[in-house]
């Protein structure tokens, strides 16, 4: 989307870095792929999800490969030469508890820079063939839309939130007074069917991304806030039934920004135990966080800080076995940067900092993802050389 802001402010290393314990495996994706996303489906098997160009022609295309210890063959979920491709709003794939899946891309709908739509598509056959794509926004505007999570609803199907933009102008896309980013929330089902298309909050940043976790109450979502006075600290919604919660602030970090950071929050669940990171430079102080709540509420417990000192922020992370929460982020060296993670327990108990993986602080090495397989920890990044390359690796949880 359309505001990006590069923080470079720096303080004292917090923490010492430890060498990567992690074991790279081959990817599927071809030479040039990008912007990964990891899930696992029904049986506990690896989805990876990325981006990748058609060879000789000036088409992308959306794919996917189960891992199992070997990977499948990569299958093409929708492929165009109109979709929205963007470092930092990424197709995503996830899978129901009878294991049918989705998958989510973005998609232009009018010739306008910002104009586009998340489009979703439903495989019931293990993602041997994909059906009809489908709408998830449904207003008609020709503006912005994007940043879906989606996540599986225990009985079945699917939650769905995104980044909606139909109260802001077809017109004035460029100018400072272009209306407000919404977010909504919808239920789809196994079918492919939406119900319960909802607001949850009429007036968000524009470009951070959401998150998603489901618990047997109901979904947890985190999102980046903007208030009247552009103070852009993390809220959080729980739907639960017919009505969703009101939004309340995950933390009061007080980051006041005129311009969006393009650095959404993460959650993840277990049970009644959740776990969301997030970033903020509140004050010019690069900081990630990482904050529990043990009833599968809106209610968060203290911050507890995370980084090495000069955090870049792009998080991602994962409620272990024994409820701990493993923290991954960008750390910035200067122009490089690398992919690190943490162990952290609900009582503030901090593990060392492990670096997964070199990188780089441009925006084309995109944002790290990871899912846990059993007591594995698996990861995936883009690494931004020429042509790009996407790289997957794994780590034992006792590692960390």
């Amino acid at each position: 989307m359309r505001y990006f802001l590069i923080v470079t402010t720096a303080f004292a290393v917090a923490a010492s870095i430890c060498a990567a314990t992690s074991t790279e495996i081959s990817s599927p994706a071809a030479s040039g792929s990008a912007e990964p996303f990891l899930a696992t489906d029904n049986r506990g098997r690896l989805l990876l999800s990325w981006l990748e160009p058609v060879p000789k022609t000036k088409r992308v295309a959306v794919r996917f490969a189960r891992y199992d210890g070997t990977w499948s063959r990569p299958k093409t979920i929708a492929e165009g030469d109109d979709f929205f491709v963007n470092w930092a709003d990424f197709p995503s794939i996830a899978a129901d508890r009878n294991g049918v899946l989705i998958a989510h891309w973005l998609q232009k709908s009018g010739p306008g820079t910002y104009a586009y739509d998340v489009r979703y598509s439903i495989s019931r056959d293990g993602g041997q063939s994909w059906e009809r794509p489908l709408l998830l926004n449904r207003d008609g505007k020709k503006v912005e839309h994007g940043f879906a999570s989606i996540s599986p609803r225990p009985d079945g199907g699917f939650h769905a939130v995104w980044l909606d933009g139909r109260e802001m102008s077809e017109q004035a896309e460029h100018s400072a007074d272009h209306g407000d980013m919404s977010l909504r929330y919808a239920k789809i089902s196994a079918e492919g069917r939406i119900s319960g298309d909802t607001m949850l909050d009429p007036r968000t940043c524009e470009c951070c991304a959401t998150a998603m976790a489901t618990t047997k109450n109901g979904a947890v979502i985190a999102y980046r806030d903007r208030t009247a006075t552009e103070i852009r600290d993390i809220s959080v919604v729980r739907v639960s039934g017919a009505k969703p919660t009101r939004p309340v602030p995950l933390h009061n970090d007080g980051w006041k920004i005129n311009g969006c950071p393009v650095n959404g929050p993460q959650v993840d669940a277990r049970d009644q135990n959740v776990a969301a990171a997030w970033f903020t430079a509140a004050n010019d102080q690069p900081r990630a966080y990482v904050s529990f709540s043990s009833d599968g509420r809106a209610a968060f417990g203290r911050p507890i800080r995370v980084d090495a000192g000069t955090p870049m922020g792009r998080v991602d992370l994962l409620i272990l076995p024994d409820n701990d929460a493993l923290v991954i982020w960008m750390e910035a060296l200067g122009n490089a940067a690398n992919v690190s993670a943490r162990r952290v327990s609900r009582s503030g108990r901090l593990g060392p900092v492990v670096k997964l993986a070199d990188s780089s602080a441009a925006r084309s090495s995109g944002f790290p993802r990871a899912a846990l397989v059993g007591t594995r920890a698996y990861f995936a990044w883009t690494e931004p050389t020429t042509p790009k390359r996407l790289r997957v690796a794994w780590a034992d949880v006792k590692a960390f």
